[in-house]
C-alpha cells in the first residue's frame, strides 16, 4: 500500500510539472466521488488491511480452538492410561510401578499415593539400595538400577515433602480466607493479618479459585463481593 502511495504521488507530480495547452486551460479535480448530500461519508482507506487482519483473526481462532482440541484430547488420553495402570499392593511392586511412570505424571502419582509413600515404603528403598550397592559382584545391570533407585528416591522424596507443604499451605490458605471473608471489619482484620504475617500467594490464588468457580456457576452476587475482597487484599499483599 505504501508503494502504491508513493508511486501516486510520483505519477500526480509529473502531470503537475507538464505546461499546459495554450488552446485547452489546466483543469484540477478536486473531487472524485458524488456525493452532495453526505450519505457515505468521508472517504476511507485501508480496506486491503482490515480484510486481511479479519482473516488473520479468524485464522488464529481456528488454530486456537485445534489448540484447544488437542489439550483436550491428551488429557483425555492420559486420564484413560491412568485409569488403566493398577496399582500394585506390595512396596516391591509399587517400586517397579514408580520406575514405570512417566515424569510428567510423577506429580500426579505422588499426590495419589501420598499415603503409599510412607517410612515403610523409604525403609524398602534403601534396603533394595543397600543391597545393590554392597554386593561383592555387581554388573552393568545392577549399576543401572542403582543410578534409577537413587534418582527416584530423590524424587518421591523431594515430592512428597512439596505435597505436604502445599497441603499444610492450601490448609492455612483456607482458614484465612474464611477469616477474611467472615469479618465484620475488614480492613482492620487485613491490618492485623500483615502484621501476623499471614497474607500470602496463597490466599490470593484460593480466592482467584472461588471466583473462577463462582463465575463458571453463574453466581455473579459471590464473584462480586470476592472481587471487592480481593481489590481489599491487593492493597496490603506484595505479591
Amino acid at each position: 500500500m505504501a508503494a502504491l502511495g508513493a508511486a501516486s504521488a510520483n505519477l500526480i507530480a509529473r502531470i503537475s510539472s507538464k505546461t499546459p495547452s495554450s488552446r485547452r486551460p489546466s483543469q484540477r479535480i478536486s473531487c472524485v466521488g458524488w456525493d452532495p448530500e453526505g450519505i457515505l461519508g468521508p472517504p476511507q482507506g485501508g480496506h486491503i488491511a482490515r480484510l486481511e487482519f479479519k482473516r488473520r483473526l479468524e485464522k488464529d481462532a481456528d488454530a486456537r480452538e485445534d489448540f484447544n482440541r488437542q489439550v483436550r484430547e491428551e488429557k483425555e488420553r492420559r486420564r484413560a492410561r491412568r485409569e488403566a495402570r493398577m496399582v500394585p499392593e506390595t512396596n516391591e511392586g509399587l517400586v517397579e510401578y514408580f520406575l514405570d511412570t512417566e515424569a510428567r505424571e510423577l506429580e500426579f502419582e505422588i499426590a495419589r499415593l501420598r499415603s503409599r509413600l510412607n517410612k515403610e515404603f523409604f525403609d524398602h528403598l534403601q534396603l533394595e539400595l543397600g543391597k545393590l550397592r554392597f554386593a561383592v559382584t555387581r554388573t552393568k545391570e545392577m549399576e543401572d538400577s542403582i543410578i534409577e533407585l537413587e534418582a527416584m528416591q530423590k524424587v518421591l522424596l523431594e515430592g512428597t515433602e512439596a505435597y505436604d507443604k502445599m497441603e499444610t499451605d492450601l490448609v492455612l490458605a483456607k482458614e484465612r480466607l474464611m477469616k477474611i471473608l467472615q469479618s465484620k471489619d475488614r480492613k482492620a482484620t487485613l491490618l492485623e493479618m500483615v502484621e501476623q504475617n499471614e497474607l500470602n500467594r496463597s490466599v490470593l490464588a484460593l480466592l482467584d479459585e472461588n471466583i473462577a468457580s463462582a463465575l463458571k456457576n453463574e453466581q455473579k452476587e459471590a464473584a462480586a463481593f470476592m472481587e471487592n475482597v480481593r481489590s481489599s487484599i491487593l492493597k496490603y499483599i506484595t505479591i
